[in-house]
């Protein structure tokens, strides 16, 4: 089973939480740096005060050249900086002078010369649980005698520092979690807030029954990003309702259009059986029963054809059609039934040829023409017309007069069960399935149909394309 996919409100609390964090803590680390190098360029200003002092003293010209009075001199340099230590050699590696309780000796081994004192020279040492940070300078000094190059190993007690900035660190770290989850919580609440014209959406959605199909969302009431998608839930609101009804009208049509013959089967075998007949008055009984059989039957094979369509099953098998032959030939079978109604059928155009399904297409010329013949007047004729048009298509007119259908009725005609004058139901009218499954077939091979009304005439036109891919 697939994992279902996590929430919008984690997926951006999660996203927006985590930049919110590297955030505070490149901030923090940037502040913590900052300080760092602050505190590192205090050491380093304090150590070069220290060797301008000692320099200073070294330099001056003395007239006794004894230890304690140099001791007293270099001594008495560095005395307002109480953190420093410094450790003062001759070129031999003799100690002239050496701050009290201080072990410079390893650090002076350890680290290389450096002329300068900066940021980048200082060294971090650490000796009996203190740490310094301190250089190893040479100087070149003509205070003393011979004039020799003096080792000066320097160093100032950083722990105040280290303590202070491993404080701030803990205290940083408490800051940035806090802020964090102060962050955090504030951005779900804000996507809380900022899905609540989702949830609003939502909440309109649930109230809508197969009984209410009729409400629509507002696309003015909810935020721009949204709108799109409060259309594109009204267009297809307007589908299913459209469907629903259909499919309502649908289901009342074919149990009225079954009820007929159901009730008329059920009447002719009461009375058959209400008493004794002969034989031939049992097989006339028998012959009605089978008309309305063979009724029932074409109006559920009319139902599946339908059916088919509406799941794109339809495959016309395309052959090259001669329209002229096709209208012949149905005209040659419905030319009795058209005598009787004293309706004349013509056809006009040239010889046309069109690729498609021959069973379709007779099917739906002979639904058109049945329904021409039909409603036309005693003494008119039916026309079919054929041409070929400029746009690579194939018309087909099938044109009667008589029976006028208002402009509102027109754009259903091709509805299932959908007759314009509600009052003929008589037998022989059909279903009212005919013109759907016209409308089915040649949209099937590509093709357009409609129907309009003109001078009393009723015309119904259709478009086929020339040529029609396998």
């Amino acid at each position: 089973m697939a994992r279902r996919p996590a929430s919008l409100a984690l997926r951006l609390t999660v996203s927006i939480g985590a930049v919110i964090t590297v955030v505070l803590l490149t901030f923090g680390w940037m502040v913590q740096r900052s300080i760092n190098s602050h505190f590192v360029q205090q050491d380093v200003d304090e150590l070069n005060a220290v060797v301008q002092s000692l320099t200073q003293s070294l330099s001056e010209p003395s007239a006794s050249q004894e230890p304690d009075v140099l001791k007293r001199r270099l001594a008495a340099a560095i005395s307002g900086h109480r953190n420093a230590q410094f450790r003062v050699s001759d070129s031999h590696g003799n100690v002239i002078y050496a701050t009290p309780n201080s072990d410079l000796d390893g650090f002076t081994r350890l680290v290389p010369f450096t002329g300068v004192i900066t940021i980048d020279s200082v060294k971090i040492w650490r000796d009996k649980g203190e740490t310094y940070r301190g250089a190893v300078v040479q100087l070149m000094n003509k205070g003393l005698q011979g004039a020799e190059p003096l080792t000066l190993a320097v160093a100032t007690g950083i722990n105040f520092h280290l303590h202070y900035l491993e404080s701030f660190r803990s205290y940083l770290r408490v800051i940035t979690t806090a802020a964090c989850l102060i962050a955090i919580l504030a951005t779900w609440f804000a996507v809380y807030q900022g899905h609540a014209p989702i949830r609003r959406i939502s909440r309109e959605i649930r109230r809508i029954k197969s009984d209410q199909l009729f409400i629509r969302l507002a696309p003015g009431t909810v935020p721009v990003e949204l709108t799109e998608l409060a259309v594109s839930f009204n267009d297809m609101l307007d589908r299913i309702e459209d469907g629903f009804q259909r499919l309502s009208n649908f289901s009342a049509d074919i149990a009225h259009e079954l009820r007929t013959p159901i009730t008329n089967l059920k009447t002719q075998t009461e009375v058959a059986l209400s008493q004794s007949r002969d034989v031939e008055q049992y097989r006339e009984i028998l012959y009605s029963n089978l008309e309305e059989y063979e009724r029932m039957a074409k109006m559920v094979g009319d139902m599946l054809f339908l059916a088919q369509a509406d799941n794109n099953q339809l495959k016309p098998e395309l052959v090259s059609v001669n329209l002229v032959t096709e209208v012949q030939e149905l005209f040659d079978y419905f030319e009795a039934w058209a005598e009787e109604r004293s309706v004349s059928l013509i056809c006009k155009g040239p010889v046309i040829c069109v690729q498609g399904d021959r069973l379709m297409m007779r099917r739906a010329l002979s639904n058109l023409l049945s329904n021409a013949i039909r409603y036309t007047p005693p003494g008119r004729a039916v026309t079919v017309s054929l041409a070929a048009n400029s746009n690579d298509t194939i018309a087909i007119s099938v044109e009667n007069p008589g029976h006028t259908i208002n402009s509102e009725h027109l754009p259903r005609l091709f509805d299932r069960f959908y007759r314009a004058d509600p009052s003929r139901q008589r037998k022989g009218d059909g279903a009212g399935l005919g013109l759907a499954i016209v409308k089915s077939i040649i949209d099937a091979h590509g093709g357009t149909i409609t129907a309009k009304e003109v001078d009393g005439h009723m015309i119904f036109e259709v478009a086929l394309p020339k040529a029609t891919a396998k």
